[in-house]
């Protein structure tokens, strides 16, 4: 018996077959989305939410073909915050406008439009306020939701989008006691392990958060925190009481526990940075560059010396916060000494440790020992000890590499009601040790 996961990503769509009693992930896709809208607008962030969806339903009637008939459930994650506009007969009339769109950064009066609502940019109802007021929303436009949820709607044949809790939250205005938003923004809503609707005969959940997905494959001891190192990162941890502060977040959970979860905006994508920085240095040089920069990097990092007394120290918040959009990185601490490629390289990957600890800090929680997760960070031994230097702990990867598109997975099986319990499915989770799995 065979569970299907989709994660319909910001630049990739993944799609795992997932085996319901051992875990074992029998067969795994990952496609270039190519999605992108270009525009004269630098600030906005748009997909083809049609092209996603082709994509995704590509990578599903594959899975199906594979799973030989014995697939019993298709779970589905994506990108949380953005919003697609949709008509009454449930068909996709505007373009994806993703999370990293900056839309709500614009002016509006006295403040912007994302403050206007004590929201952040890039988050749905703040993207409608702008299309609101500037008179962009389609005319036929009858509701709104997340790329997951509207593909759910397309190969289920729903005209409406039933939204997971994790998906409505994150369009920002929601209030996490009410279950309900403080703008105007309407749609069915539930917390519960749900079912959408089949495709192909196969029952179909509803799609969650790809944050909320990749925790719930990953932090399966509620003890631990969890770093995630993509395109952004977060540091992630869960809780049965809500908590505030500052770039902080509380997102809904599963089972009526609370996400809280501090984000960085740049994550890795502060180590792409330095990359294309080398690479445009070595260009410059006439030099031919290493066929793979991120290796020649790499070597850098071994070949540092152990023990600099004089360091750099690398503020990466190269694209802001959400409470700080026009906030840029620095570098402080030059010595004559420092100021080289290999210390400079450490101390970015530093940074973006350094930074994700701080947002932990301000969470106002303990936790001992530490899961990784993401491409970012499996991919880089010294990111790894540096995590586990500053976080204190040991750090555990994930025997599976597909998070988002594993807990979308797990999340069917809850749904179908092939296992009764969470702690019964997140048995299918294994960690690597060097004696080989830690249950």
């Amino acid at each position: 018996m065979y569970a299907i996961g989709i994660d319909i990503g910001t630049t990739s769509i993944c799609g795992i077959l997932l085996e319901a009693g051992s875990g074992r992930v029998v067969r795994s896709y990952t496609k270039d989305s190519n999605a992108f809208i270009k525009t004269p607008n630098t600030w906005e962030k748009i997909q083809d939410a049609d092209r996603l969806v082709s994509l995704a339903r590509e990578i599903l009637d594959d899975l199906i073909e594979r799973g030989e008939g014995k697939t019993a459930v298709i779970g589905v994650t994506g990108q949380m915050h953005g919003i697609v506009y949709c008509n009454a007969e449930g068909k996709a009339v505007s373009p994806l406008y993703t999370w990293q769109d900056a839309r709500g950064n614009e002016p509006y009066g006295n403040t912007t439009f994302a403050e206007y609502l004590h929201s952040y940019a890039g988050y749905g109802n703040v993207t409608d306020f702008y299309n609101r007021e500037k008179r962009l929303r389609p005319a036929d436009a009858v509701c709104y939701c997340t790329i997951q949820d509207y593909f759910v709607m397309s190969v289920c044949g729903r005209k409406e989008p039933l939204l997971h809790i994790s998906n409505a939250a994150s369009f920002g205005c929601f209030d996490l006691i009410s279950q309900t938003f403080s703008y105007e923004y309407s749609a069915e809503i539930t917390d519960e392990y749900t079912l959408a609707g089949s495709y192909r005969g196969i029952p179909v959940s509803i799609a969650i958060g790809d944050n909320q997905a990749s925790v719930f494959s990953t932090l399966t001891d509620e003890e631990k925190l969890l770093l995630n190192v993509g395109t952004g990162s977060q540091v992630s941890v869960i809780s049965d009481k809500m908590a505030e502060g500052k770039d902080i977040e509380c997102r809904p959970y599963f089972e009526h526990k609370y996400l809280i979860v501090g984000a960085a905006l740049c994550g890795g994508r502060a180590y792409m940075i330095l990359k294309n920085f080398f690479a445009a240095v070595l260009a410059s040089a006439q030099k031919e560059a290493a066929a793979n920069v991120y290796e020649w990097m790499e070597d850098l990092l071994k070949g540092r010396t152990e023990g600099q007394t004089s360091r750099l120290r690398v503020d990466t918040r190269f694209a802001g916060t959400r409470s700080e959009p026009s906030l840029r990185g620095s570098i402080t601490g030059i010595g004559g000494d420092n100021f080289t490629p290999a210390e400079l390289t450490y101390s970015v990957l530093e940074g973006m440790i350094l930074e994700l600890h701080e947002l932990y800090t301000r969470m106002g929680v303990t936790r001992r020992g530490i899961v990784g997760s993401g491409n970012g960070i499996r991919r880089n031994e010294t990111l790894i000890r540096l995590a586990e230097e500053h976080f204190r702990g040991r750090l555990y990867l994930p025997v599976h590499l597909e998070e988002a598109a594993f807990g979308a997975a797990l999340y069917g099986l809850l749904a179908s009601g092939i296992y009764e319990k969470a702690s019964d499915v997140q048995r299918l989770v294994k960690f690597e040790t060097e004696g080989g799995t830690l249950d």
